[in-house]
């Protein structure tokens, strides 16, 4: 396979391989294309965790378990006023 690259991204390999930790072009593209694989799998994970999450909270909102946005805003200002109050 042959592929043109912007010289932008051919500056990058090459500087890559100036390190000495890989020993040509295709070494860096392997690495990349194995980064680019963990970090779609790790992004499904996460996109299929959010998923879920938001079902539990959409579940709970339909069943009346719902606390006023007011509510919750006093309760982070009381904890973040003791947890500055505990530091100083």
């Amino acid at each position: 396979m042959n592929i043109q690259l912007k010289a932008e991204y051919e500056q990058f390999i090459q500087t890559r391989i100036a390190t000495g930790r890989y020993e040509n072009a295709e070494d860096v593209i392997v690495k990349a294309l194995k980064l680019l694989e963990e970090w779609e799998k790790g992004y499904q994970e996460w996109e299929e965790e959010t998923q879920k999450k938001i079902a539990v909270g959409l579940a709970s909102i339909e069943r009346g378990e719902v606390i006023d946005g007011e509510v919750v805003m006093a309760q982070l200002s009381d904890k973040l006023r003791k947890a500055r109050e505990t530091q100083g």
